[in-house]
């Protein structure tokens, strides 16, 4: 994915969470679904259940999309990432790699599209 294809997918999935006013994870009888990088370990999150959704298969076929209301997720999960020392992956597809953000950085990004949302 170009760096320019990969902005654009992220300014998507931002205005998408600030208008549907959620955010997208999966989970499973211990709780939220993890991803690891190289480097990071990664809690992956979607805009929408139907994305979510595309990734129960095979290994993660006992998992289950959950909504998080995005205020729950700005006042819980960014602070409670950071604190574990977690990131983010934006939008994770079976065959690339998603984007690997800080929480914080996420949670400023939110802030913005939330801010123009309500414009």
């Amino acid at each position: 994915m170009t760096q320019q294809n990969s902005e654009q997918a992220y300014n998507t999935f931002l205005n998408e969470v600030a208008s549907q006013q959620e955010i997208w994870i999966l989970t499973d009888q211990y709780g939220s679904v993890m991803l690891n990088t190289d480097d990071e370990d990664c809690v992956p999150v979607w805009a929408s259940e139907a994305e979510a959704a595309a990734w129960v298969s095979d290994e993660w076929k006992d998992c289950q999309p959950e909504a998080i209301a995005l205020k729950v997720w700005q006042h819980r999960w960014t602070a409670g990432l950071e604190e574990d020392e977690f990131c983010v992956v934006i939008s994770p597809k079976e065959d690339q790699e998603g984007l690997v953000i800080h929480p914080e950085d996420l949670d400023s990004d939110l802030r913005k599209a939330l801010k123009k949302a309500q414009r």
